[in-house]
């Protein structure tokens, strides 16, 4: 068996595990790391700033499906990468981060990169931390994560490698095990009690949460076989088709949803934790029993359900649809959800003057198959009510973690991953100043990349929430640049549409465009 350093090992150990792109960057610490990487026949994406790599290895784990890798140097290109860590494990993104790591940290000081516990710095924004002492503890952490990937509800990992073993020599990893790897399945027996109380329910109703897209194929015939109203998260849009006549829509934050769902007879909730990020308030509103469906068996008590059940949502799916008889008509009024949803879009328009109109000429634009990634802007906050999806896992958000900067860098992980298909970037102008540099990425890649940048001249939503909260606005206002000319100097196509027709057309033309274009959006645009 031919020797290579560990660095090298590791990557053609990554190569055999599927992994086909790395985005990171090198230094004197890690160039180990870098020996394989061609030789295995892997793509290296560099970014401009670790907190890029990380967003962009999370934007293209989501556009994929396999795991996102990223590689970083000791102490600040760790720490740089956390907030992309954080962002990975609240959304439930399969992300592996794999750095260096100084040999002796006790009894040695003031060296280069030195962090007082990097492992346990990496900890507290992951699913585990772990350095490792050999290469063979190397190579059983790496498989540990995949295995965990694909069996556990996917959160980021970080292995550490110290800069000695990484340069010494190692045999290659072991092939990877043939045995099929499976989450947990509900019994026949949990699909049956299931079945009937959908059944047996006058106002039965689901929600979908992100963790049921797996389950889509199967999820709207589900509903419509029980004659269900259904509700989604912001990550579960896209798994019921918004022709659904029961659909509820994307409205669950509203806060007279609660009353809407206080009238159903049964609660059935897939693939959700209901967090805060879900609500926006403290209970969903039920007053009925409730059936809770999830792979992670610690969400399952927040709230506590009558029926809890610890299995994969894609498979619950399946094998519900087959076990519902058709059970005719429910109570439910197809013209009432249509008047809610009519209700709370004028709402949602209300709160945040301009936006939907921007947002429905925006959809209108863009192919059915545009995966969209969004930062935290007041126009994400309105499109992600407003605009109807018809297939999951095309809209990606910072929900939990809610980080700033993470649009652009994770569209261009999203781009990477969808060669020849749509991508589309939402930024707000003060987000966008988070990962700017990372444009220069785009235009090394030759990008087709859209970039709308919404530009209200100011931190809106903080500056909505100190009037709500009787507060003089202060800290809201900065000076912009001229995002035009900037995007130039980084060799990106820019505009300024003055119209909605313009944007339209900008971004049009923006998707087979030779590099990235960044569409500079003004606030007020609707009304010109």
């Amino acid at each position: 068996m031919t020797q290579r350093p560990l660095g090298a090992q590791i990557s053609h150990m990554l190569k055999s595990r599927g992994v086909d792109v790395i985005f990171g960057i090198p230094g004197v610490h890690n160039v180990e790391m870098y020996r394989g990487i061609e030789e295995a026949g892997i793509t290296h994406v560099l970014a401009r700033h670790e907190q890029g790599a990380g967003f962009m290895a999370d934007g293209y784990a989501r556009a994929s499906g396999k795991p996102g890798v990223a590689y970083v140097i000791t102490g600040p290109g760790l720490t740089n990468i956390m907030t992309p860590m954080g962002q990975a494990y609240s959304d439930s993104v399969p992300l592996l981060v794999i750095s260096s790591c100084l040999d002796e940290t006790a009894a040695k000081r003031g060296q280069l990169h030195q962090l007082r516990n990097q492992e346990e710095a990496a900890r507290c924004v992951c699913d585990w931390s772990h350095e490792v002492k050999s290469a063979e503890a190397a190579y059983a952490l790496i498989d540990r994560a995949f295995n965990e990937f694909l069996t556990n509800r996917p959160r980021p990992k970080h292995i550490q490698v110290p800069i000695e073993i990484g340069g010494a020599l190692a045999d290659a990893a072991p092939d990877r095990p043939e045995a099929p790897l499976e989450r947990t399945v509900a019994t026949p027996a949990q699909i049956d009690k299931v079945a009937k109380a959908l059944t047996a329910a006058r106002r039965p109703l689901i929600l979908f949460g992100g963790g049921a897209k797996a389950g889509a194929d199967v999820a709207t015939f589900t509903a419509e076989r029980c004659a269900a109203a259904t509700m989604t998260t912001y990550a579960g849009r896209g798994i019921i088709h918004p022709d659904h006549l029961l659909d509820l829509g994307a409205y669950l934050a509203r806060p007279d949803s609660a009353q809407v769902i206080a009238q159903a007879d049964l609660v059935l909730v897939i693939g959700s934790e209901l967090a805060e990020v879900d609500l926006w308030r403290d209970e969903l509103g039920h007053t009925c029993e409730m059936i809770r469906v999830d792979l992670d068996a610690t969400e399952l008590d927040h709230p506590a359900a009558g029926m809890s059940i610890v299995a994969d949502a894609g498979a619950f799916l399946r094998d519900l649809s087959r076990a519902l008889p058709a059970s005719g008509k429910s109570d439910w009024s197809a013209e009432d959800i249509s008047a809610h949803k009519a209700r709370w879009r004028a709402e949602t328009d209300a709160e945040r003057p301009g936006i939907v109109a921007v947002a429905d000429a925006l959809r209108a634009a863009v192919p059915e198959d545009t995966m969209i990634y969004s930062d935290m802007t007041q126009f994400a906050y309105v499109a992600k009510e407003v605009w109807p999806m018809t297939r999951p896992g095309h809209w990606h958000h910072p929900f939990g973690y809610g980080t700033l900067g993470y649009g652009m860098p994770a569209a261009i992980g999203g781009a990477v991953a969808r060669k020849g298909l749509p991508t589309l970037a939402i930024c707000g102008d003060s987000g966008f100043q988070y990962t700017l540099q990372e444009l220069g990425t785009a235009v090394e890649l030759g990008l087709p990349l859209p970039i709308i940048l919404w530009n209200n001249g100011k931190l809106k939503e903080i500056e909505d929430c100190m009037i709500r909260s009787q507060i003089a606005p202060n800290a809201v206002i900065a000076r912009n640049p001229d995002f035009v000319a900037l995007a130039k100097a980084y060799g990106a196509h820019a505009n300024a549409p003055a119209s909605l027709e313009e944007m339209q057309t900008a971004v049009t033309k923006a998707f087979t465009a030779d590099r990235p274009t960044l569409i500079h959006v003004k606030a007020g645009i609707a009304d010109s």
